[in-house]
C-alpha cells in the first residue's frame, strides 16, 4: 500500500497546525497531558473548543452528528499532529475516537442528542471506568456491580488505572449486572455522571510522575436506566468495538520519534559523540522500531477503512508493536545519556520513567499475542 500522505491530506494537516499553533496553550508539553491542575483542564477544554469551532475536532464524524465525513486518515493526522504537539487535547481524544463513536452506534437518540454536541464543541472531559483491581488484562473478569432497581441502576464497586478520572464529568462504566451467567455475557455499560452521590475519586501514588492514574469506588451510585448504552448483559460486543478503535489510531510513534530526535540532539550539545560510543545500531533499531509501527498504524487504518469489524485483529497487531517500541526508544535514551537520560524535564526522563508501562497500557503485551494467535491464526488460547 502506498503509505505518502495525499495532496488533500496534507492540506487539510497544514491547516490543523496553523490552527493548533494559535490555540495552543503556550509551553504545552506532553506532562500536561494529563490536566493535573486546574488551569491545564481549562486548556484543554479552551483548546478543543477552539478545534471544534473551526472542524478540526471532530471532522471524521458523520455530518448528522456534527462532523463533516472525513476521512479516518484525517482522524490519523490529527491524533499524529496532537501528539506531537503533547496532546493538547488531554483526555478528550477518548471522547472523539471512541466514547461519541460507541453512542453513533449503540446510543439512543436522546442520549445521542445529550452527549454528542458538547463532545464536538469541546466542552465536557470523559473517562472510562474498566480495569479492577483483580479484571485488568482478563477485563471480562470485572466485579463492579449494577442492580436494577425500578428505573435505576444500584452501582456498586471499584476501578483501577483510570486516567483523568478527576477532571471528568461522565464515566463511561462497564458493569457487572448479571453475575449467574458467563463473564462475557453479563456486562452492561452505564453513562455515569460522576457528581453523582457516592462517586469518589482518588489519585494512586505512583513512581510515575508525569502520569496521574486514579481510582474509582462507587458507593450506592444511582444511575438512570435511561443512562445504559446497548441492551442489559450485551455490553461485550459494544467493549470490543471500543476496544478496537483504541488500539488504531493513536500515534505514539510520533511522540518516539520526537524523543529519539531530542535524545540525539541533547547527546550533541553534551558533546556525545553516537560513533565513537558504539551507538550507531542501538539509535538505528529504535528508528526502525518507531517505522514499524507507523507502518502497522496506517495498515490498520487501512483495514479498518476497507471492513471495520475485520480490522481487529489488526489492532492488536498494531498494538503489540508500540509496547515493544516504546521500550526499545526507552533502551536507546539510556545507551545514548546514561544518567543524564534522568535529567529532571528532559524527554529521555519521560520516556524512561514511562517507557516500559507502555507494554501493559492498553492492553498488555501478551494479552494482545494472545488475540493475535487466536484471531489471526486460529490458534488455541495459551491459558
Amino acid at each position: 500500500m502506498d503509505l505518502n500522505w495525499s495532496e488533500d491530506e496534507s492540506t487539510f494537516r497544514a491547516a490543523l497546525r496553523d490552527s493548533m499553533a494559535r490555540h495552543m496553550r503556550p509551553g504545552w508539553t506532553l506532562d500536561d497531558r494529563d490536566m493535573p491542575t486546574q488551569a491545564d483542564i481549562d486548556a484543554v477544554k479552551a483548546f478543543c473548543a477552539a478545534l471544534g469551532e473551526e472542524g478540526f475536532l471532530t471532522p471524521h464524524w458523520p455530518i448528522a452528528y456534527g462532523g463533516r465525513d472525513a476521512s479516518p486518515w484525517e482522524q490519523l493526522v490529527i491524533s499524529e499532529e496532537t501528539w506531537a504537539a503533547g496532546e493538547p487535547r488531554g483526555g478528550q481524544y477518548m471522547n472523539t475516537n471512541w466514547i461519541g463513536p460507541a453512542l453513533m452506534a449503540f446510543g439512543t437518540a436522546e442520549q445521542q442528542a445529550q452527549h454528542l454536541p458538547p463532545i464536538t464543541r469541546g466542552e465536557v472531559n470523559w473517562c472510562q471506568g474498566f480495569s479492577e483491581p483483580d479484571a485488568g488484562s482478563d477485563l471480562a473478569a470485572l466485579r463492579c456491580r449494577a442492580a436494577r432497581d425500578g428505573d435505576s441502576y444500584i452501582v456498586n464497586g471499584q476501578k483501577v488505572w483510570t486516567s483523568y478520572a478527576h477532571a471528568a464529568e461522565w464515566c463511561f462504566l462497564l458493569v457487572r449486572t448479571d453475575p449467574d451467567v458467563g463473564k462475557r455475557e453479563g456486562i452492561t455499560i452505564l453513562m455515569v455522571d460522576m457528581r453523582s452521590p457516592g462517586v469518589e475519586v482518588r489519585e494512586i501514588p505512583n513512581p510515575f510522575a508525569h502520569h496521574l492514574i486514579h481510582e474509582m469506588h462507587f458507593t450506592d451510585v444511582v444511575v438512570p436506566v435511561t443512562n445504559r448504552i446497548g441492551e442489559e448483559n450485551r455490553g461485550w460486543d459494544i467493549v470490543r468495538s471500543i476496544l478496537a478503535n483504541e488500539r488504531v489510531g493513536i500515534a505514539r510513534h510520533v511522540h518516539a520519534l520526537a524523543v529519539l530526535d531530542a535524545t540525539v540532539a541533547d547527546a550533541d550539545d553534551l558533546g556525545i559523540d553516537s560513533d565513537d560510543h558504539g551507538l550507531e545500531e542501538t539509535i538505528g533499531t529504535a528508528y526502525a522500531w518507531c517505522e514499524a509501527a507507523r507502518s502497522l498504524n496506517y495498515v490498520a487504518v487501512a483495514e479498518r477503512i476497507r471492513d471495520p469489524y475485520g480490522a481487529r485483529p489488526l489492532a492488536s497487531v498494531s498494538r503489540s508493536i508500540t509496547g515493544p517500541m516504546e521500550r526499545e526508544v526507552e533502551w536507546a535514551c539510556q545507551q545514548i545519556l546514561g544518567d543524564q537520560a534522568l535529567a529532571a524535564g528532559s524527554e529521555a526522563d519521560r520516556q524512561v520513567v514511562t517507557g516500559t508501562s507502555s507494554m501493559i497500557a492498553a492492553g498488555a503485551y501478551e494479552v494482545q499475542l494472545d488475540l493475535i494467535a487466536r484471531l489471526t491464526l486460529d490458534l488455541p488460547r495459551s491459558r
